[in-house]
């Protein structure tokens, strides 16, 4: 009887290792049994997580709905920033490491019976128009990166010749102006610092700024002729969008400063939400002159837009781990060979994002440069921005 009764006793004990006690206490109407404290604390942390972030999505959903009626009832909304709490839990999300997996999946290629479905269902959600592709055989395209980089037909975006800035992809204008006090307006409303964005400049003979005088202000530096001002563009490209983008004028680039910044999304309700969001990104700048003096062009990274190709530019590595947030790194096309930079023509190719973003243009022109546009249009590469 005895091997009966140890058996017994280790069965129990299993089964209590296996189901966590319960506790019973008394009340006048009845046993109420609970669980162990210890289990109670493990279980309750989740719910709460699922239930705030749950709440705090609709609370943002219900705000942009709101945002929306208003906007179509003609009323003004000031838009409304994000908190320092809020910026800081978004940028500690791993999107650099998240980004640089979706880079490496799209290099992956597709089964040949895989690649018409794929694509076929990216078509239809983004709504891209294939029709315009200089290869519409969705079969030939490799991988989902040859398939974003997709060229188009020459025809399909006939250059403007007739104004002297063209849009140099194809997006929507998020803002356009004078670009006043230092600084410049990402979104109607929500400004992002002009020095942050192309950073300080470095007593380089190289760089493209005038020399500078005591007590001067960042955006009188750039202003390299008297009478000139300084404007500004900002084009959103959508994850439909041909992700090729060129030269916007006849211009000379002579420096490429590269920012290994974060890679928040910059869509425009992003843009409306975190103030210098374009500074907290990574971004390409390249800058030089065009006939009217200073000219730049920034690329400006994204979530899953890790990659920011310069076609001239082969020592640019974007993404890269082995860079650390907060710097920059710059590099001068101006060498004893070549004393004046690289020359583009306009509407010649310059580069390409893996997925779309955005692209910022400031540059120096006379006053009465007018710009052609409407902000929120939609606008093709080739298509005027602005003239004299």
């Amino acid at each position: 009887m005895r091997p009966h009764c140890e058996d017994a006793a280790l069965s129990h004990f299993l089964q209590s290792l296996r189901k966590p006690p319960l506790r019973t206490f008394s009340t006048n109407a009845r046993k109420v049994h609970t669980a162990s404290a210890r289990t109670s604390s493990l279980l309750r942390p989740l719910p709460i997580l699922v239930a705030t972030a749950g709440g705090y999505a609709g609370y943002r959903q219900y705000e942009k709905y709101r945002e929306r009626e208003l906007e179509k009832l003609g009323l003004d909304v000031p838009p409304k920033l994000a908190g320092h709490w809020e910026v800081a839990l978004y940028k500690s999300v791993p999107t650099r490491l998240l980004s640089r997996a979706w880079g490496r999946l799209n290099q992956v290629e597709l089964p040949h019976w895989l690649r018409r479905p794929v694509y076929s269902l990216y078509i239809w959600t983004f709504g891209v128009n294939m029709k315009e592709a200089a290869v519409e055989d969705l079969h030939h395209y490799r991988n989902l990166s040859e398939f974003f980089r997709r060229k188009l037909k020459p025809q399909a975006r006939p250059v403007c010749g007739l104004h002297s800035v063209i849009s140099p992809s194809d997006g929507k204008i998020l803002n356009f102006g004078q670009v006043k006090n230092c600084e410049v307006e990402q979104v109607k409303g929500v400004t992002y610092s002009l020095e942050s964005f192309l950073g300080p400049r470095t007593p380089s003979e190289d760089l493209p700024f005038p020399p500078a005088t005591p007590h001067s202000s960042f955006r009188s530096q750039l202003v390299t002729r008297e009478g000139n001002e300084l404007y500004h563009c900002v084009i959103y490209l959508a994850p439909g969008d041909y992700h090729c983008f060129h030269s916007p004028t006849d211009w000379t680039v002579s420096h490429r400063r590269h920012f290994p910044g974060s890679l928040m999304s910059v869509n425009p309700g992003m843009a409306r939400w975190i103030k210098e969001l374009f500074c907290h990104n990574e971004r390409v700048v390249l800058t030089g002159d065009w006939k009217h003096g200073f000219f730049s062009l920034t690329a400006v990274g994204a979530t899953n837009v890790g990659s920011i190709r310069i076609y001239f530019d082969r020592d640019l590595h974007t993404n890269s781990p082995r860079y650390s947030k907060g710097s920059y790194n710059d590099f001068s096309f101006v060498t004893h060979a070549n004393k004046e930079g690289i020359p583009m023509r306009k509407g010649e190719h310059l580069g390409e994002f893996n997925l779309g973003s955005t692209i910022v243009l400031i540059f120096e022109a006379p006053k009465d440069f007018n710009f052609r546009l409407q902000a929120g249009q939609k606008i093709r590469f080739g298509e005027a921005l602005g003239s004299l």
